[in-house]
């Protein structure tokens, strides 16, 4: 009979210990790069380039997440070219890659080669700017920023900003003239942050007071903001009253031009800008911006999180968004030490 017992709490003690195991392993599992069925998670990612500060930070955010969360990540660089970005994922369809991410690098052009992702049913991520397609199932979900509120934040600020300081419009007028310094042309973002400034100013009460002088492309490089500004400076002289520039990268590149021109950035030129990179940080600092609003590029973690929700079957917001602020000149000093990009 002793015998018999010990046999039987040996048999409940093996019992007991290989649960205990098993329990251990699930919970590593779930908090791997692992999708349902316990492999590790590889990731195709199409990134655009390299053309700011902020693209950098994106970029690296990216791969830490990846990293971090046990993600193998395929990542592919595409130099500003659409048929890079559209290869790349095509590349990805081939190697049979668990889930693809992108950043577009235009809103249109991707119907084809996103309904192949979608045949082949792998689940596709638009991560930072936005698409235009016939059918939007051919992407699960969409995480980044929201453009058209940084277009009204910058109009809101501007409109809030002229007022309390009571500046008078540099050529005698009654209106403020804008310079714009759009991004890519055919960007969703550079198309949305124009689109929201022109809709908070029609909608402002003092929308007769501002009058937008000229607008042109910058490619959202601190170069092409240098050229463009120049050749604004060059056309209208003492009449621009407000920079607006779609990325901070432009406005550095702008505001050499404007000493260049004799003029002090930041006081005859009030400069605002979309991104939030320490580089405009320290042009605050030393008074040469006014305001910088923010995009925030450390999106990785996010996307990680959703792609393995994604996998796991669990449903996912079709538009999740990152949170961003607003940053004046006055606060610059205090942030910048806090600034991750």
């Amino acid at each position: 009979m002793k015998k018999i017992l010990a046999l039987v709490l040996a048999v409940m003690m093996m019992v007991v210990a290989a649960g205990c195991g098993g329990g251990d392993q699930k919970a590593a599992t779930s908090g791997s790069g692992s999708g349902s069925g316990g492999k590790q998670i590889t990731m195709g990612f199409s990134q655009i380039g390299a053309e700011s500060e902020w693209r950098t930070a994106n970029t690296e955010s990216i791969k830490k997440a990846a990293e971090e969360a046990g993600v193998n990540l395929q990542f592919s660089d595409a130099q500003q070219k659409q048929e890079n970005q559209i290869k790349a994922i095509r590349s990805f369809i081939a190697q049979g890659v668990d889930i693809i991410a992108f950043v577009p690098i235009v809103e249109t052009g991707w119907d084809t080669v996103l309904k192949e992702a979608k045949d082949a049913n792998i689940p596709v991520i638009v991560v930072d700017r936005d698409v235009k397609l016939a059918d939007d199932s051919l992407y699960v979900a969409k995480i980044g920023t929201d453009s058209v509120t940084e277009g009204k934040n910058v109009f809101k600020w501007i409109d809030e900003y002229m007022t309390k300081e009571k500046k008078a419009p540099r050529d005698g007028g009654s209106q403020y003239n804008v310079v714009i310094l759009e991004g890519t042309v055919g960007s969703s973002v550079a198309i949305r942050r124009n689109e929201g400034f022109k809709d908070a100013m029609a909608a402002s009460p003092n929308a007769g007071k501002h009058n937008i002088l000229a607008s042109q492309t910058g490619e959202f490089t601190r170069q092409k903001g240098q050229e463009v500004m120049e050749s604004f400076l060059k056309s209208y002289g003492d009449k621009i009253d407000i920079l607006y520039a779609h990325n901070d990268d432009m406005a550095l590149g702008a505001i050499q031009a404007i000493e260049a021109a004799g003029l002090k950035p930041g006081k005859d030129i009030t400069i605002i800008s979309v991104d939030g990179v320490k580089g405009i940080f320290q042009a605050m600092i030393e008074g040469k911006s006014n305001c910088t609003v923010e995009c925030n590029p450390l999106q990785g973690p996010l996307l990680m999180e959703t792609a393995k929700k994604i996998l796991n079957g669990e449903q996912v917001e079709k538009l999740v968004y990152v949170d961003e602020g607003i940053f004046p000149a006055d606060v610059a000093e205090k942030t910048l030490p806090e600034r991750k990009y």
